[in-house]
C-alpha cells in the first residue's frame, strides 16, 4: 500500500505543510489526504478584515479541492472525532445538511504518519453568557455572521437619523481582548464606518459608531514594547475607541457586558478576543497528552509525547523550549515554522533517518490599525535585537507576511501573480464588499450594500 500521510487541519500549517509534501512525494507512492472542516481556507490573521468588510473573502479564500488537484494531496470535508492509535486511523465525524439529514457517515482514514494542526478556539475563562451573547472570529463563517450584524445595526441607525436627524442613534460595539486581534478590529472598524455612507447609507459615518476595547491585563498589545502599545493606545483614542486597561469582565448579557469594577457597557455587538485554548476534542484523542491549556504535548521533534507517529502543530501544539519562559506563542509564524520542521521530519522519518529539533525564531510582532497606522517590533540583529518599528514600514513588512504566506501555498509563479492580482483589486473594486442587509422591521426584502 502507500505510505498514507493525514494532516487534520486546513490553517496556515496544514494547508502549508500537505502543499509541500505532495510536491515533494507526488502521488506514486504515497497518499498525502487533508481532513478540513470548512471547504475554503481564509488566512487566519485577516478574518478581522473580513469581519469588517474591508477584505473580499470570496477573493482572497483558496478552495481545498482545487488546490489539493494542483499540488498532489486528497481533500477530505470533515471534522475529527477520534483517533485509534492502535488500529492507526483517523475517525472523521458524519457530515450532516442543514436540515439535520445525515450527508456521510462516520468513517475511518488509515495513517501512517499523522499531523494534528487543528488550530485553536475562542477561552471565555467560564465567563457567564460568553458562549451565548458574544460573536467569536475564529474562522470565515463567524467573521461573515458578524460583518452581517455590523450592517445591520448601521442600517437601523441609518434608517433611523434619516426620519429624526435629531435623535442621538449610534452602533455600540464591545471587543473584549486588547491583544492583536481586538486592536486590529477595532481599527478596521472606523476604516469601514468611514466608507459605508458611500454604498447606500447615506446618512452614517464613524461618528455614529462608539468601540469600547476591553483589556484585563495592565495595558493593550503586551507582546510589544511598552512605547509602541502606548502608540497603538494613542492612536486608537485619536479614532474614537474607548480603551479600558486593568477592566475584566465578569458577565455578558443581551445588552451589553459587566465588569468586576461593577460598570455595565452598553453593546449592540459583544466581540469576545481574549484568549486561546486548545478544542475539547485534544483530550479525548486515545491517550495523548494534553497541557492545561488543552494542547497536545510534543517533543522538541514536535512528535506527540506518547506517539513517535503523530505530529502537532500550530496552536494546538504546546511546545516549550529549553530554558524558555514560556511556550511557544500561538502565532501563524509559529505555525509556519513548525510546519516546516515537519515536513522535514517526515522525510527523515520515511528515509529511516533521525528527526531533526525544532527552534522557534521569534521574528517579532506586528499589529495594524487598519490604514491609519502600523506598529510593531522585529528581532534582528539591530538595536540589541529588537527593532521597534511605525508607520509605512511596518505597514509594508505588515503586508508581506501574507505574501509570503502566498507564495508558501501556491508556490512562486502563482503567488506573485495573486500578488499582482491584488495590488488590481484594490484599484477596481468598492472599498466595500457587498453583503445584503436585513431590514430591522422583519421584512424578507433585502437592501444590497452596493
Amino acid at each position: 500500500m502507500k505510505i498514507q500521510i493525514v494532516v487534520v487541519g486546513g490553517g496556515a500549517g496544514g494547508l502549508e505543510l500537505v502543499r509541500w509534501l505532495g510536491a515533494r512525494l507526488g502521488r506514486k507512492d504515497f497518499d498525502i489526504i487533508l481532513v478540513e472542516r470548512n471547504h475554503t481556507h481564509v488566512w487566519k490573521p485577516l478574518l478581522h478584515e473580513v469581519a469588517a468588510g474591508s477584505l473580499d473573502a470570496n477573493l482572497d479564500e483558496v478552495g481545498y479541492r482545487s488546490h489539493g488537484h494542483r499540488w498532489g494531496y486528497r481533500f477530505f470535508y470533515g471534522s475529527l472525532e477520534a483517533i485509534d492509535r492502535t488500529a492507526r486511523q483517523v475517525i472523521v465525524a458524519p457530515i450532516y445538511d442543514d436540515d439535520g439529514s445525515e450527508l456521510v457517515g462516520r468513517h475511518r482514514l488509515r495513517y501512517d504518519y499523522l499531523v494534528i494542526a487543528i488550530g485553536s478556539v475562542s477561552n471565555d475563562f467560564g465567563t457567564p453568557g460568553v458562549k451565548d451573547h458574544c460573536l467569536f472570529l475564529e474562522d470565515r463563517h463567524q467573521a461573515d455572521r458578524f460583518r452581517l450584524k455590523l450592517l445591520n445595526h448601521c442600517l437601523r441607525v441609518s434608517r433611523t437619523m434619516s426620519a429624526d436627524p435629531t435623535d442621538d442613534a449610534f452602533v455600540d460595539i464591545a471587543i473584549v481582548g486588547g491583544g492583536a486581534t481586538g486592536v486590529e478590529l477595532a481599527a478596521e472598524l472606523y476604516n469601514a464606518a468611514s466608507s459605508l455612507r458611500h454604498y447606500g447609507l447615506e446618512i452614517f459615518d464613524e461618528t455614529r459608531l462608539r468601540v469600547t476595547l476591553i483589556e484585563a491585563g495592565p495595558r493593550i498589545l503586551p507582546a510589544l514594547p511598552d512605547a509602541l502599545a502606548k502608540a497603538a493606545h494613542q492612536e486608537l483614542e485619536a479614532l474614537g475607541v474607548r480603551v479600558l486597561a486593568k477592566t475584566a469582565v465578569s458577565e455578558a448579557s443581551e445588552k451589553g457586558l459587566r465588569c468586576a469594577n461593577g460598570e455595565q457597557i452598553h453593546a449592540d455587538i459583544c466581540v469576545w478576543a481574549a484568549g486561546v485554548q486548545g478544542a475539547n476534542i485534544l483530550g479525548e484523542l486515545d491517550g495523548l497528552e494534553v497541557a492545561r491549556s488543552r494542547q497536545l504535548v510534543v517533543l522538541p521533534t514536535l512528535q506527540t509525547s506518547r506517539d513517535e507517529r503523530i505530529f502537532a502543530i500550530g496552536d494546538c501544539c504546546f511546545f516549550k523550549p529549553e530554558g524558555a519562559g514560556g511556550p511557544v506563542p500561538p502565532r501563524a509564524q509559529a505555525a509556519h515554522q513548525m510546519a516546516s520542521t515537519a515536513y522535514r521530519n517526515i522525510l527523515h522519518l520515511i528515509a529511516g533517518e533521525t528527526p531533526e529539533a525544532f527552534v522557534y525564531r521569534d521574528k517579532g510582532s506586528l499589529v495594524s490599525l487598519s490604514r491609519f497606522s502600523t506598529v510593531g517590533s522585529l528581532m534582528g540583529n539591530l538595536v540589541g535585537g529588537r527593532m521597534a518599528i511605525e508607520g509605512r514600514l511596518a505597514r509594508m513588512i505588515y503586508v508581506s507576511l501574507y505574501r509570503m504566506h502566498l507564495v508558501a501555498i501556491h508556490g512562486w509563479i502563482k503567488g506573485l501573480a495573486l500578488i499582482l492580482v491584488g495590488h488590481v483589486n484594490r484599484v477596481v473594486r468598492p472599498r466595500q464588499t457587498a453583503l445584503t442587509l436585513m431590514p430591522t422591521d422583519g421584512s424578507k426584502r433585502m437592501i444590497p450594500l452596493n
